[in-house]
């Protein structure tokens, strides 16, 4: 049954961002400000109207955030503590995002999806993460990493089999992480050996977010460990594969109804075909898909009430009996996931450094 988001986020999906006009003075400032840029790079290549300010929604939108918004309140809010305390997602939750098309946000119609936007998917992520920030990563996870990597990079053959079960029923994982390749994904030592036309992966995973529920997962494995990164790549793993394990789910913090589990990769076969783009460009498909997954987290902890709350409440806001205690503990994720606020700070000073 299409859920009232999916209606409103394919009929929103071509509609441009205009300027409203109350806000016409955006659109031809009086003043333009001095930039490194020169003057001609600073001119609109058409007559097309720019985008309006992101804090500034259009109709369809605040329709999407309204929608949503209610989905989360009555289907999810009811379940939250639940979830919290068994670390473990209701499958209603679940079946509920996939009906209510939040699930295949971007995906293309032809494929079930709703064919809306990328700040579809934000407005929908942080909605989500206004009532339980678990299930907005799982959307975040789906939307911004997974639908996108294979949007962009599969084959057709690939996206007819696997954005369907995507965009309606299944949930993918992004297996990235190790232990020994955290912070330094690039140092993964996860092997992929080629055997005929397929690939034997030999290696372990750790810290992969919605392992325990994921149907598929994108991996990335290095083809040739002397090429080091170069050697790179991703491949396109169906859970029932002979070889791969999941291990038990971490005890974690925070976001506790979004499984956190350990992989093990035992002569897991692969076929050529299942390599998701081209050999040895994994690492920078994992860095474009991290850094559009960074807008989504960046959602998702714009979402959450954090410890101002907590003081302001007092003693009360300190128990397990109201929420914010949850928010609290939730939000702490958003300074380790998608890079360390340290590794941020420190790409941050690399690219001032270049610049000046």
């Amino acid at each position: 049954m299409e859920g009232a988001a999916v209606r409103l986020l394919r009929g929103g999906a071509l509609l441009r961002r205009n300027f409203p006009i109350c806000l016409s003075s955006w659109k031809n400032p009086p003043h333009v400000l001095k930039s490194s840029q020169s003057e001609a790079g600073l001119k609109t290549t058409n007559k097309a109207l720019p985008y309006a300010p992101l804090q500034t929604f259009t109709d369809e939108e605040m329709m999407i955030k309204s929608t949503v918004k209610k989905f989360a309140q009555e289907q999810i809010a009811p379940l939250v503590s639940k979830m919290d305390e068994n670390s473990k997602m209701e499958k209603s939750v679940i079946r509920g995002l996939f009906q209510q098309g939040l699930m295949g946000i971007e995906i293309d119609t032809k494929y079930g999806g709703t064919g809306a936007s990328f700040f579809s998917s934000i407005l929908v992520i942080e909605e989500l993460a206004k009532v339980d920030a678990s299930v907005a990563l799982v959307c975040d996870i789906q939307n911004t990493i997974i639908n996108r990597l294979i949007g962009k990079y599969g084959t057709e053959e690939q996206k007819a089999i696997y954005l369907p079960k995507l965009a309606t029923e299944q949930m993918g994982s992004f297996c990235l992480s190790e232990a020994g390749a955290g912070s330094d994904s690039f140092a993964l030592k996860t092997k992929a050996d080629k055997k005929g036309n397929y690939y034997v992966i030999n290696g372990s995973k750790m810290w992969i977010s919605n392992a325990k529920d994921a149907g598929l997962f994108v991996v990335m494995a290095n083809v040739d460990l002397t090429l080091g990164y170069k050697g790179i790549t991703c491949f396109l793993v169906d859970r029932d594969t002979e070889g791969l394990h999941i291990g038990k789910p971490e005890n974690k913090m925070g976001i506790r109804a979004s499984s956190t589990c350990p992989l093990t990769f035992e002569n897991v076969k692969v076929p050529e075909a299942n390599i998701l783009g081209q050999i040895g460009r994994g690492y920078k498909y994992a860095i474009g898909g991290l850094n559009e997954s960074r807008i989504g987290i960046a959602a998702q902890i714009a979402g959450l009430i954090t410890g101002k709350c907590i003081e302001w409440m007092g003693g009360v806001g300190y128990t397990k009996n109201y929420p914010v205690e949850k928010y609290f503990r939730d939000a702490k994720i958003g300074t380790i996931y998608e890079g360390t606020s340290n590794m941020q700070l420190n790409t941050i000073a690399k690219r001032i450094d270049s610049e000046y």
